[in-house]
């Protein structure tokens, strides 16, 4: 078609169904607002109209570009220009570019893209979708209301028609977002869990019947206490989804919300603060911790913290918010495979191996390593080498950024030598791993080897697994198929790698990611 399509300001690339559509951006949007991934190639999830300013493809009077959908990529770039600061993202599954539109907006009507769909004619099936919920945002959700006598009756009801706003913008469905609801004030108070109810409709009506408790606002000791008991799964939280708080905080904290803001990221949630009404000059005295933002989103950083002035007129903050709960990708407090693991990598350096083939081992190292998200609160790589003696190369607590991780690897020294791979593997359990037992991360053992160890594999391999070790052995050329499924953690066979060559090491690399991420989601709680 020759028409544009009208968009608005929030519209995403993901929100656009087509390989290359025109469409037009309204003038004068909230530039602070627009989330912005990458530089020239965007990430899907950025903002269509920010990412044409950004370009300079438009400017902020609006205009009619060209969406052109590209594949996903890794490590978009954060620049910037035209007076937006785009983010940067690790990998995200589909982008976009953007130029000028070829020709005028004739359909330049206010709609939006969502009622903007060509219509087939038939009436589309409503009630299917309508129960699963919005499938792209998949996020099990606290909103943590401000029960306090701080915000008083009157404030507190216009807080619950915000929250009823927030919760049916969301799409809450069977597989969409699941919400729940927990009370601040002197003592905290869950007033409904994630699995109580499952449409948005019934969502809203236990929101209006909520009652005001009044009381401090002990905000702090809530948090902690939703953190803790909120998401387990009898309570109706799923496994590999997003857990998010939202604290809704008018004026400030009556009580220290810092402890809160760290229990609640070593359990894996995702803290939001939607503060209203911040406190004026005057009463900053009143404050015990003037930087109680900070302190208690899941990072700081710009995005987990969200203003509204006062409680009146908040329908235009709905939108943007549910934006932000959506943004599966800028969930840096979850805890997922990729930055929850402990991955320690014992590598044969017997003679038999020989230099060339021992730089392709540390190469499958690198490959596999690269694949986590390496940091100080994330996951951890460590790495010794044996043949008759063993030589740890880095342990966890080393290096905490991918870089160094990746250049230690790099320089690792063929050492050459026997093979005693049962005493190697007693020596990480115990020197490695037993410093990181108590940590919140999930411990793995990559085994690599070549050839027949000279001592008992199966004794050291079982004490390792007790120590909560998942060990998987990857074998090449001699080594010998028993001893490599004598170390392997149950199920043996899919833990149990081989090949005749060293050049196969490289195929292996997705498979043991992959099988890493099973291990790590089937053990979580």
């Amino acid at each position: 078609s020759l028409a544009s399509t009208a968009i608005t300001c929030f519209t995403r690339g993901l929100d656009l169904r087509k390989e290359t559509e025109d469409v037009l951006c309204p003038a004068n949007c909230p530039l602070w607002q627009f989330y912005v991934f990458g530089d020239g190639v965007y990430a899907s999830l950025s903002s269509v109209c920010g990412a044409a300013i950004h370009s300079g493809v438009i400017t902020n009077a609006g205009g009619a570009v060209r969406i052109q959908t590209l594949p996903g990529q890794e490590n978009y770039p954060a620049v910037n220009a035209n007076g937006i600061q785009s983010q940067v993202l690790t990998r995200w599954a589909s982008s976009f570019s953007v130029t000028r539109s070829k020709h005028t907006a004739l359909e330049a009507v206010g709609r939006s893209v969502s009622t903007a769909r060509p219509s087939t004619g038939k009436r589309p099936k409503k009630t299917l979708d309508k129960k699963a919920g919005n499938k792209d945002c998949k996020a099990d959700i606290a909103f943590l209301l401000d029960g306090s006598y701080n915000i008083g009756q009157r404030r507190f009801n216009l807080q619950k028609n915000f929250v009823g706003k927030v919760a049916v913008m969301l799409g809450i469905g069977t597989e969409g977002p699941h919400v729940g609801v927990v009370q601040a004030s002197e003592h905290p108070k869950i007033e409904f869990y994630l699995k109580n109810f499952t449409a948005a409709k019934e969502v809203l009506f236990a929101i209006k019947e909520l009652g005001f408790r009044g009381g401090n606002s002990n905000t702090g000791k809530a948090l902690k206490h939703t953190a803790q008991k909120f998401f387990s799964l009898e309570n109706g939280a799923r496994k590999g989804i997003p857990k998010i708080i939202v604290v809704f905080l008018d004026g400030w904290p009556s009580d220290d919300i810092e402890e809160a803001g760290i229990v609640a990221r070593e359990f894996g949630v995702n803290v939001f603060i939607v503060s209203v009404a911040k406190p004026t000059t005057e009463e900053l005295g009143m404050v015990q911790d003037i930087g109680f933002v900070e302190k208690a989103v899941c990072r700081n950083n710009g995005f987990f913290s969200y203003q509204m002035p006062t409680w009146f007129g908040t329908t235009k903050y709905v939108k943007p918010l549910v934006q932000k709960l959506c943004s599966h990708e800028q969930m840096l407090c979850s805890k997922t495979c990729y930055n929850s693991v402990n991955i320690g990598f014992l590598i044969d350096g017997s003679s038999s191996v020989g230099d060339s083939n021992f730089r392709l081992v540390l190469e499958f190292i690198s490959n596999v390593a690269k694949a986590f998200e390496i940091s100080d609160i994330g996951s951890k790589i460590a790495a010794v080498q044996f043949t008759y003696d063993q030589r740890t190369e880095f342990s966890f607590t080393d290096y905490t950024t991918k870089e160094k991780v990746l250049s230690a690897i790099r320089n690792i020294r063929y050492m050459s030598g026997g093979t005693a791979t049962g005493d190697a593997i007693s020596f990480t359990t115990r020197n490695v791993f037993g410093p990181m037992k108590d940590g919140p991360n999930k411990n793995f053992l990559i085994v690599l080897t070549d050839g027949q160890s000279y001592d008992d594999v199966r004794g050291p391999a079982a004490a390792a697994q007790k120590a909560g070790i998942t060990i998987f052995s990857v074998g090449v050329a001699w080594a010998p198929l028993d001893d490599l499924k004598d170390m392997a953690s149950e199920p043996r066979e899919s833990h149990t790698f081989f090949t005749r060559e060293f050049t196969g090491l490289e195929q292996m690399v997705p498979d043991v990611i992959r099988g890493i991420c099973k291990d790590f989601l089937d053990s979580k709680q």
